[in-house]
């Protein structure tokens, strides 16, 4: 039964960065492996976050340069997905 919840992007990055800072080396493995995959999530959400905002760029864009430059970014956003 998941339910979604909104939470401001500010925090979601900060929560991500603190995470990044913690030791968990000497914590037990299953700790380690729920750690790891929140992590992954965080930074996979963040992925398509940045990849909403490169594609909201290339509608907003004002000319078929600048649609084309966003439209290479989008691009390069959606093919990092899930590579961290």
């Amino acid at each position: 039964m998941a339910k979604n919840v909104l939470i401001p992007l500010v925090l979601v990055e900060r929560i991500s960065q603190l995470l990044m800072y913690w030791d968990i080396s000497k914590y037990d493995r299953a700790i380690q492996d729920d750690y790891y995959c929140v992590v992954r999530e965080l930074e996979l959400k963040m992925q398509k976050l940045q990849l909403r905002e490169a594609y909201s760029t290339i509608i907003r864009a004002k000319d078929e340069d600048a649609r084309h430059s966003a439209r290479m970014e989008y691009l390069w956003k959606r093919n990092q997905i899930g590579k961290l």
